[in-house]
């Protein structure tokens, strides 16, 4: 008897304050109400709008190519006081001109103007990182060639 008086108090209670359709034919109902209700999510609706997509200078790809406009100083922001080394790039998909980064010491030694550069995002989500204003993309590659093998001095950059 108590057995049957738990089964039946769970039967019960998993049916009452769902809220939510159930049944054999209550599928599509279900995937149509989960696909209308995730664009409610900010997280998904960024990452699958498309106007946040032309807003990306990358255009929604996670990398992209370009050349090297000119070497610039980025000033961090208060109370830091420092000139942050960067690259003003153009894109070769687009011809959009982006600001970025370049990580670690002596590296803008390696970059030089017309090379070709491989940038991805910072890893804010589209958002500018630390103390370095309106820059939200980093170097990744110079010709070809990884920055921090470079800068480890295990690869070098090729002739051209």
């Amino acid at each position: 008897w108590p057995a049957f008086h738990i089964s039946l108090s769970f039967f019960l209670s998993s049916k009452m304050g769902k809220g939510k359709p159930s049944g054999l034919r209550a599928g599509r109902k279900l995937a149509s109400h989960r696909r209308e209700e995730r664009w409610s999510s900010k997280k998904y609706n960024k990452s699958h709008s498309v106007s946040h997509m032309k807003a990306n200078p990358l255009g929604g790809s996670c990398m992209s190519k370009g050349i090297v406009v000119e070497k610039i100083g980025l000033e961090a922001k208060q109370p830091n006081s420092a000139i942050r080394k960067g690259v003003r790039v153009q894109l070769i998909k687009n011809g959009k001109k982006i600001a970025c980064f370049v990580p670690r010491d002596g590296c803008l030694n390696y970059v030089d103007e017309n090379d070709e550069v491989l940038i991805s995002g910072f890893g804010k989500r589209g958002k500018s990182k630390g103390d370095i204003p309106g820059c939200r993309f980093k170097v990744v590659k110079v010709s070809g060639v990884s920055l921090l093998a470079l800068y480890k001095g295990k690869k070098e950059k090729p002739r051209s």
